[in-house]
């Protein structure tokens, strides 16, 4: 296992962007994101395979939102653009095997707030 740090959540206004950054404090083969709105189960969001050549996205957020990473750095990222009030909700990094359930991943983050206002 890893340690995963996320930062760059915030407030927005529906429409905006934000950038999420995770930075590992080792190697990683894949990573992605879910996220946990109040009430509601964490769910994925985004994933990335080693050295980027593969990844998936939820279809809710497919085209809006761009995930990458950068293996020099140990660090992934998640671009949201046109974003939703529906996109309210904490963020989680994640790293483990690729995939889209949460039993993918065996290292998380603190997860990191990220409320868009309409």
């Amino acid at each position: 296992q890893v340690q995963l740090v996320e930062s760059g959540g915030g407030l927005v206004q529906a429409g905006g962007s934000l950038r999420l950054s995770c930075a590992a404090s080792g190697r990683t083969f894949a990573m992605g994101w879910f996220r946990q709105a109040p009430g509601k189960e964490r769910e994925f969001v985004a994933a990335i395979g080693w050295s980027g050549g593969s990844t998936a996205y939820a279809d809710s957020v497919k085209g809006r939102f761009t995930i990458s990473r950068d293996d020099a750095k140990n660090t992934e990222y998640l671009q949201m653009n046109s974003l939703k009030p529906e996109d309210t909700a904490v963020y989680y990094c994640a790293a483990g095997r690729y995939g889209r359930r949460r039993s993918d991943f065996d290292s998380w983050g603190q997860g990191t707030q990220v409320t868009v206002s309409s």
